[in-house]
């Protein structure tokens, strides 16, 4: 029986690619989304991959989600914590609403993900829990300092959470993209585009591919000594 794998935000851009990746390695995936119906119906039909819909910000969503996955697929062996929004402004401008939205979603989201989980994992002695987090997470970014903040606390997260996962054999790592050719980057106008570009040493913008192809090497029996890691895939933009 194949492992079970679980990707939020796994039906559009990054996590679709996730999501992808991970089905054509031989695990069994769900995809959870937030909002758009019609992209995770399309998602499903294209992929076979079902989809669930609920926010990662609601800790009851997400523990009733889980069950309802784990009742049909079994016992979830990977998570893929990827689901993520951006509400951007700067600070002088940014309202709470804004703020504790991002933070909700891309901080607490993985906690709410996470911890109904956790016990289940260490009673096996097995999971995976892969972070995607962010370059801007790292670095910083003007108007950003809720989406920053947010994804600077995954780490901080996936550092602790690795210690106290490692002797039950769970793995917590993180991955910091940079900018990634999705459709939110796709969308902006083409002189900015060509901006972001030029900070890139490599050239080009990244693809939800390479991303992918991390996950699937991070949550593999091959990758069992890497724990409390973060993988930069950024194109040499900001290097630690």
């Amino acid at each position: 029986m194949s492992r079970v794998a679980l990707v939020t935000g796994g039906s559009r851009g990054i996590g679709a690619a996730i999501s992808k990746a991970l089905q054509a390695a031989g695990y069994t995936v769900v995809a959870n989304y937030a909002g758009n119906d019609e992209a995770a119906a399309k998602f499903t039909e294209e992929t076979g991959i079902k989809t669930h819909k609920w926010s990662v910000a609601d800790y009851d969503a997400c523990a009733a989600g889980i069950a309802r996955i784990e009742e049909e697929v079994g016992p979830i062996d990977v998570l893929v914590n990827n689901a993520g929004i951006t509400r951007d402004a700067p600070f002088h401008k940014m309202t709470r609403e804004q703020w504790n939205e991002v933070i909700d979603t891309n901080l607490s989201g993985i906690f709410n993900m996470t911890h109904p989980l956790w016990a289940k994992m260490r009673e096996r002695r097995f999971g995976r829990i892969v972070n995607i987090s962010s370059i801007n997470g790292q670095k910083g970014q003007f108007g950003q300092a809720n989406y920053s903040a947010a994804k600077a606390g995954d780490l901080g997260f996936t550092k602790a959470l690795a210690q106290e996962g490692a002797r039950a054999n769970i793995t917590v790592n993180a991955i910091c993209p940079g900018y990634i050719a999705t459709e939110m980057v796709m969308a902006v106008p083409e002189k900015v585009r060509e901006s972001i570009i030029g900070q890139i040493p490599v050239g080009r913008l990244g693809e939800p591919e390479e991303i992918a192809r991390c996950v699937v090497f991070l949550v593999s029996d091959e990758a069992g000594f890497i724990t409390g890691s973060t993988m930069t895939a950024n194109g040499g933009q900001y290097l630690t």
